[in-house]
């Protein structure tokens, strides 16, 4: 296993991240497999867990906290906030009284006194920055949380969020959470960039694009399940149909050509790839059984060719991204028509005066493990 520094907090982490999406309802329901799958990875040197309150609406958190509760000092903790956890105006975002909240509920759940890395989830566009880099310094002195990062943010939301620590004298979000694979290069245009110049570290999501570059979705083939990707995952994301699906199974197909003649599978291809940009951290791995999580600790120290690099890039090309919104979650207050139209609101003393801020989804969020 190879280690590595979280940007310039001085945190040594391993380049593989093992994601804990899959731990509970939304993905392995079986507590004894999700534990075996923690216990394995830490043996095979994996020292970093990243996690979140509404994996599972909080069973995720409670599943790594039995199995790091005898070794917890090995383990580097992230986990996540911001996204609904349970019914109420004042229990989701990125306000000082929520963070206040949702780290104490993660705390309690992860059976720990500090969470090593604490990342906020999605941008909140109704809640000033500097509210909750607020909190997120507070809770650093108290020793309640050791780093705090972020996650799914534009160039614009990252600059914004540093220019406001810097001028406040807050503490600085230290690491971007982002997608970025093969198909999704998008982030190679400015997040990783403006990431690897403000010493932030990097950790990618979706490193095998959500499923894509598993060798489970090809041409002709029979399109994945929801036993197949998680019960969690959207499946209409995975339809043969739409011009930009057909372009990533000629991209696939192309991927796995590519793959065979360097003596690879596709799925070490995509995780060798991510963690060939110098700016990145770790890729994230989203095991759902201890089949998936061999198979991709099996590839932790593949090294690319320069010709594969070279030839990867003929296939997608770098900063580009097939599908035009695989790389976030959401559409960036920028791209909506009240950030593109003359006339905006007048009177507004927010930075993003005239958007029209997001409203979270409705995320069905029953049952939260508080």
């Amino acid at each position: 296993m190879q280690y590595t520094k979280l940007g310039r907090t001085g945190i040594t982490v391993s380049r593989a991240c093992l994601g804990g999406m899959m731990f509970g309802s939304w993905g392995n329901t079986d507590h004894d497999e999700c534990l075996a799958i923690i216990q394995e990875a830490g043996d095979s040197g994996v020292n970093f867990i990243d996690t979140s309150d509404v994996y599972s609406y909080g069973e995720s958190e409670e599943i790594i906290g039995k199995a790091i509760a005898g070794n917890r000092s090995e383990w580097v903790i992230s986990t996540k906030y911001a996204n609904p956890m349970g019914e109420g105006e004042n229990r989701s975002g990125a306000s000082r009284r929520w963070i206040t909240q949702a780290c104490e509920d993660s705390l309690r759940r992860l059976n720990t006194d500090y969470i090593d890395l604490y990342i906020q989830h999605r941008p909140d566009w109704d809640t000033d920055i500097d509210e909750t880099l607020g909190a997120l310094s507070d809770l650093v002195r108290a020793g309640k949380i050791r780093a705090f990062g972020s996650s799914n943010f534009s160039a614009v939301d990252m600059l914004n969020a540093r220019h406001t620590a810097d001028a406040r004298g807050r503490e600085r979000f230290r690491c971007e959470q982002l997608g970025y694979s093969i198909l999704v290069r998008g982030a190679e245009r400015d997040r990783l960039p403006l990431a690897a110049a403000q010493g932030m570290g990097i950790m990618c999501w979706s490193p095998l694009a959500g499923g894509w570059l598993t060798g489970m979705i090809r041409r002709g083939g029979q399109m994945p399940t929801s036993e197949d990707l998680g019960n969690f995952r959207a499946l209409s994301r995975y339809s043969a149909e739409g011009r930009f699906n057909q372009a990533k199974l000629d991209a696939v197909e192309a991927l796995i050509e590519l793959a065979d003649e360097a003596g690879l599978s596709i799925v070490h291809l995509g995780l060798a790839f991510v963690r060939e940009h110098p700016a990145v951290t770790a890729p994230i791995m989203g095991p759902k059984n201890l089949t998936e999580l061999r198979d991709l600790l099996a590839g932790a120290d593949v090294v690319l060719s320069q010709d594969t690099l070279d030839r990867i890039d003929a296939i997608v090309p770098p900063g580009f991204d097939i599908h035009p919104n695989d790389s976030r979650g959401f559409v960036p207050p920028e791209l909506q028509p009240a950030g593109r139209r003359r006339g905006l609101a007048a009177g507004s003393d927010s930075a993003y005066v005239g958007f029209t801020p997001r409203r979270e989804p409705n995320w069905g969020v029953k049952n939260v493990t508080a």
